[in-house]
């Protein structure tokens, strides 16, 4: 597996990976409808970074993130694609993610959706600990 940052020509892919991890991850269904190039741009606008995962140049996995304000890094989104999954390519990119993309030792914080089990697992058995529980509330429409 290779990575490489993300560019530009990349945001119609990175939308339509992050449109199926909204879907996946059950967020989809909670938020009003999204254009996801445009959110995607402006995150890459705006602060974040994005890592492109690829095997014989296939993009199999993605991860967008920013500076956490001095305290490490935030994931925002880490998405490996439907039929790459259960092959141990979330583990090599996150790896990849720790020993080649990030400084050495960065702490890292991420967010991962109650009604998201499957995320929950893999990142516990990464090595993270659930330290806070946030709330969502739809509005009434």
């Amino acid at each position: 597996m290779k990575w490489r940052k993300a560019t530009e020509a990349d945001v119609p892919l990175l939308a339509d990976l992050n449109r199926q991890l909204s879907e996946d991850d059950g967020t989809s269904a909670l938020r009003p409808a999204v254009n996801f190039e445009e959110r995607l741009r402006a995150r890459l606008g705006g602060g974040y970074s994005a890592a492109l995962f690829e095997l014989d140049e296939t993009p199999v996995a993605y991860v967008l993130w920013r500076d956490n304000e001095g305290r490490g890094i935030y994931v925002r989104q880490f998405f490996v694609a439907r039929d790459r999954r259960r092959q141990g390519l979330g583990r090599r990119a996150f790896d990849l993610l720790l020993h080649e993309i990030l400084p050495p030792d960065t702490a890292i914080t991420l967010e991962v959706g109650e009604q998201n089990p499957a995320g929950l697992a893999f990142w516990q058995a990464l090595g993270f600990a659930v330290f806070a529980k946030a709330m969502f509330r739809a509005g009434s429409k």
